[in-house]
């Protein structure tokens, strides 16, 4: 008996190909290509494909914000102010220092341990402990510490800022990868109309029961609807470009989006009144509470200014001891060397005075006994009084003066821009709003319109240019429905996110 084995790309239809095969057997191998094959298509598939992540809009947010690399460094910023609050805590505290040296010193000079001279090589150690404590600077201290704080703040609000800005973006680039999505839907309709409208005309014209012209025109019409296929297909796959490009992904092939169901009551939808929304926002938007922050911020470093022209007054101790190799000891008992004489006395003839001549042994004090006697500590207050310093101080508060007027200036600024920002998005609301209202009668119309053109075209009662005329206006119509639609999507978004509310697609 001969086995076969049969290759899995081999065509089943080959298989009758080979004579020596019985029909029972080649039943039995169709039947067994047709239990594997399916199993072999699966297992063929790239695990990409078959674990292909489709995104929400949460989602999206959510991954940008955690790889986002201005979010990473705005988040750096708020570290520093971090460390610059703690810093300024700890300054309140005394500072503490330690010094130690070791030195030799050659030729004369008066040893600071012994207060003598020293004409030869003299070996020296020093070991210091010294501490000091502002008692009063103007409250530079307690004011710093103030500022401090609320630049923490406001670069917590700053970050916020940035973070809402993103999420903004990542909406607008989600909605439009919607809309382009529906656009390549609606195109592909069209051109599938059109096409159907194409195989029907051939068989009139192959009967004669059309002009010929009709059917050039209607293959010109699938032509240019085919290349606005192409053309709409390429913007869709731009639009995953990008936005794969703000979430900072490798390639968008793999990259899908979760397609949600919008339902946005346009007949019922409430808009608030831009003056309405703007009292929301004024309570919400990070960066109103960054700007006033800041202007909090500029005062309190005015009034640090201010504090440099008060006296500063610190209190300051230290503990010292050092070691000396010219500081020396007798060492055992000495040894009598004969008598010197150290003056006369008188009575009738000089009478010499003199004493003992002792030899003496000398050895330098041990470390450990200097360490213990050379011991001091001090303490003292100090008061400084700044008089003339080259009108830096007078300057610094100029500067501080200016940084209030800068701060209360771009406070006023980000009011102005946030409240317009407002009332443009509320207009392009109701204007996209309007606009889908009338495109929404237009499309019922034109629908109808074309139906009915489509009707009298197939019995022959219009040429194919006015069907394709009342086709196109169909396309454009739907075109300008999606549009106002998603238009609408995004204002009402916005003017949600202003209000405090996250930005979700329900």
């Amino acid at each position: 008996m001969k086995i076969y084995i049969l290759l899995p790309n081999l065509l089943i239809s080959d298989i009758f190909a080979y004579d020596y095969i019985s029909f029972s057997m080649k039943r039995f191998i169709i039947i067994l290509f047709s239990a594997i094959l399916p199993l072999v298509s699966i297992q063929a598939q790239p695990a990409s494909k078959q674990s292909a992540k489709v995104w929400s809009l949460h989602e999206c947010i959510d991954y940008a914000l955690a790889n986002n690399i201005q979010v990473k460094q705005q988040q750096l910023n708020e570290q520093v102010a971090k460390i610059n609050l703690l810093q300024s805590n700890l300054s309140l505290f005394p500072g503490i220092e330690a010094d130690a040296s070791h030195g030799y010193n050659y030729g004369r000079t008066i040893d600071m341990f012994t207060n003598q001279f020293a004409s030869s090589t003299v070996r020296t150690d020093n070991y210091y402990l010294s501490s000091s404590i502002t008692v009063f600077n103007g409250f530079q201290l307690l004011n710093t510490i103030k500022q401090n704080r609320i630049n923490l703040q406001a670069s917590q609000y700053d970050l916020d800022k940035m973070m809402n800005d993103i999420s903004l973006n990542i909406a607008t680039a989600y909605l439009q990868i919607l809309y382009n999505i529906e656009l390549l839907n609606n195109a592909q309709n069209q051109l599938d109309v059109t096409n159907q409208q194409v195989g029907r005309t051939k068989k009139l014209v192959e009967a004669g029961t059309v002009a010929k012209g009709d059917l050039l025109t209607l293959e010109a019409q699938s032509a240019s609807e085919d290349l606005n296929v192409v053309t709409t297909q390429n913007n869709l796959d731009l639009s995953y470009l990008s936005l794969s490009q703000m979430l900072n992904l490798s390639s968008p092939d793999s990259f899908k989006i979760a397609i949600p169901q919008i339902d946005m009551a346009f007949e019922t939808a409430v808009l608030l009144t831009p003056e309405q929304v703007y009292a929301y926002a004024m309570n919400t938007q990070p960066e109103i509470k960054s700007a006033e922050l800041k202007v909090q911020s500029s005062e309190i470093g005015l009034s640090v200014a201010r504090g440099m022209r008060s006296p500063n007054i610190s209190l300051r101790g230290s503990l010292g001891t050092g070691f000396s190799g010219d500081s020396k000891q007798i060492k055992g008992t000495p040894s009598f060397s004969g008598l010197d004489t150290i003056g006369y006395t008188y009575s009738t003839t000089p009478v010499a005075v003199v004493q003992p001549q002792l030899a003496y042994q000398t050895e330098t004090v041990p470390f450990s006994d200097q360490i213990k006697q050379n011991f001091n500590k001090s303490i003292s207050l100090n008061l400084s009084m700044p008089i003339f310093s080259g009108w830096r101080t007078n300057g610094t508060i100029s500067k501080a003066k200016i940084a209030v007027q800068s701060a209360q200036y771009t406070l006023q600024t980000t009011k102005n821009t946030l409240f317009q920002s407002i009332q443009q998005a509320y207009a392009d609301a109701t204007a996209a709003r309007n606009k889908y209202k009338s495109s929404q009668k237009s499309v019922d119309a034109l629908k109808e319109a074309f139906k009915y053109a489509e009707q009298k075209y197939n019995v022959g009662l219009v040429n194919s240019v006015d069907y394709d005329d009342a086709k196109n206006k169909l396309a454009e119509a739907q075109s300008n429905l999606l549009q106002a639609k998603y238009e609408f999507v995004f204002r009402l978004k916005i003017l949600d996110f202003y209000m405090g509310k996250p930005i979700e697609l329900k």
